[in-house]
């Protein structure tokens, strides 16, 4: 088996939203998995500061490298704590932006993860932890590349939970889904969205047939506001629900990727082979969740 990427693609397999709050966020319920497939993170130490370089097929559109969530996240766990080497973080991005694969939040915390390493901590060390928390609200959950349900605007972290391993498809279809914008389109047309919350990791079931048949009773709440914003999120899924041997489709985030959980991974592979051909302009990856 290949090891996982050292800053993996992150898939909501539900993703259950509320009505905003005072603050204007909204609760949510998600159950998180990681995909075997993601950006890859190397750290140089030396110098007297942080710095980045983006190399790979979606560096420009991940914005400006000294915006990079890699440089605030090593920013702010150099100032909880002292003495961790500065350095040069060599970036390639694998994931596409704007795509609900939280690929910038497991970027940095990858670096987290590598310069917990440097001081010799674990990734479960508080000052991780709180410098994740501090970076972005989804970069906590990509620290152990663990799956795990969160909750509260997506800060509560469950304990790890255990889901078999599931065969998928992934498709971004080349137009980003700004989540801003996707909640934006979820308020104004009042779109249906979850009153009750309260899953449980030990609610969840481990044997494949069980947990796909918890998976098909939850729901993406933001998927028909996406669709709105960007309507190629319509396309990519009815494009995955065309194939009779998919055995779940759906959409992670707040779009723009697709997801199709396939029996097997040679299944996922052939399909991917036929979008692929049909649509050269899409990111398709046939790979693993976790």
């Amino acid at each position: 088996m290949n090891s996982p990427p050292i800053a993996p693609a992150k898939i909501n397999l539900f993703l259950h939203v509320g009505s905003a709050r005072a603050d204007g966020y909204h609760p949510i319920e998600s159950l998180v998995a990681f995909a075997n497939t993601g950006d890859d993170l190397r750290f140089t130490p030396g110098g007297d500061a942080f710095s980045i370089r983006v190399t790979g097929a979606y560096a420009e559109a991940s914005g400006r490298p000294e915006d990079n969530l890699v440089l605030m996240a090593a920013n702010l766990f150099a100032k909880k704590k002292p003495g961790v080497p500065f350095g040069a973080f060599s970036l390639t991005k694998n994931l596409p932006a704007g795509a609900g694969l939280g690929g910038g939040s497991s970027d940095a915390a990858a670096a987290l993860r590598i310069l917990a390493e440097y001081k010799g901590l674990d990734a479960s060390d508080p000052a991780v932890l709180a410098a994740a928390r501090e970076t972005g609200a989804d970069v906590a959950v990509c620290v152990e590349r663990k799956a795990r349900l969160i909750s509260g605007i997506g800060e509560i972290l469950s304990e790890p939970v255990q889901i078999p391993a599931l065969p998928v498809l992934l498709v971004y279809p080349d137009a980003p889904a700004a989540t801003p914008s996707v909640y934006r389109a979820f308020d104004e047309a009042e779109m249906k969205r979850s009153t009750e919350f309260g899953i449980r990791a030990r609610d969840i079931p481990v044997e494949p047939n069980a947990f796909l048949e918890f998976l098909m009773k939850q729901n993406n709440d933001l998927t028909r506001a996406a669709w709105r914003v960007t309507p190629h999120v319509a396309e990519a899924d009815a494009t995955l629900r065309a194939n009779d041997h998919a055995l779940l489709v759906r959409m992670s985030g707040s779009g723009s990727a697709v997801f199709a959980i396939h029996k097997t991974a040679k299944a996922a592979e052939a399909e991917a082979e036929i979008i692929r051909a049909k649509y050269p302009n899409w990111w398709v990856v046939a790979t693993t969740l976790r």
